[in-house]
């Protein structure tokens, strides 16, 4: 980018920045008219995107307090591709770094489920195996196999109960939180992401099977993190998402 272009850039997403010079319109005259509407069109634009692409943010901080957020986020990360679908993909960086909310310290994990989302949703088809592969395959060729996880599954770790907040502000009745670290496992079943929350264990079984670590493995290292690790459950969570697409026993 060349530095007019950068000027250019920069004093579209800052109102207080003066238009750039050599800016005229069709008749030749000085554009500073336009170039103010034309900037205040992009911004508009901009923070609605990010309050769609974080609705539970949005919800948490208050649609007035959202948007200036939003107006000083968008001058210090301005989109990098045209593809609205990833903008905003800065955002928890951005907030751990906000002084002004640093007191709402699950805010920048909440931006992080909200992305982790997102990327499900967009992420490529995989069709799930059949459960019955599982139960018929030998326990020690089960062992040493690996477990290839579709491409729409993510597990977030957090210290905050990010789960229990996500779905206090998605789901009417849900109960309110307590503060206590959670983990949770996105998978795309079918069209929409479903969020479940993990038991003890379970973030680091299914890390692991991700890593392409063999079956025995990925239970050791989960049940060496939390010996209640649930095996039976945890497989019946991925079973359940689709999110086991191949069974590898050659080795």
């Amino acid at each position: 980018m060349t530095s007019s272009q950068t000027t250019f850039v920069e004093a579209l997403l800052a109102p207080d920045l003066p238009v750039p010079d050599g800016l005229v319109d069709p008749a030749g005259l000085p554009a500073g008219k336009r170039f103010d509407v034309y900037r205040n069109n992009v911004a508009v634009s901009l923070a609605d995107a990010l309050e769609t692409a974080f609705p539970v943010l949005a919800k948490l901080l208050g649609s007035a307090n959202f948007r200036s957020l939003a107006g000083l986020f968008l001058r210090a990360h301005p989109p990098r591709t045209p593809l609205m679908m990833h903008y905003g993909a800065d955002m928890p960086g951005f907030l751990e770094a906000f002084e002004p909310l640093a007191h709402l310290g699950y805010l920048p994990d909440i931006a992080r489920l909200e992305l982790a989302l997102r990327r499900s949703y967009h992420a490529a088809d995989a069709t799930g195996i059949d459960p019955a592969l599982l139960q018929s395959t030998p326990p020690d060729r089960l062992m040493a196999a690996t477990l290839k996880i579709a491409p729409a599954v993510i597990v977030l770790r957090s210290r905050w109960p990010i789960h229990a907040i996500w779905q206090f502000n998605t789901a009417e009745g849900a109960p309110k939180p307590q503060m206590q670290a959670e983990d949770v496992l996105i998978t795309r079943p079918e069209f929409d992401p479903d969020v479940t929350r993990l038991g003890p264990g379970a973030a680091a079984f299914i890390n692991a099977l991700q890593s392409g670590a063999p079956f025995a493995q990925a239970l050791d290292t989960a049940q060496a993190e939390a010996p209640t690790f649930d095996l039976t459950h945890t497989l019946g969570l991925l079973l359940a998402g689709q999110a086991i697409t191949e069974l590898d026993d050659s080795q």
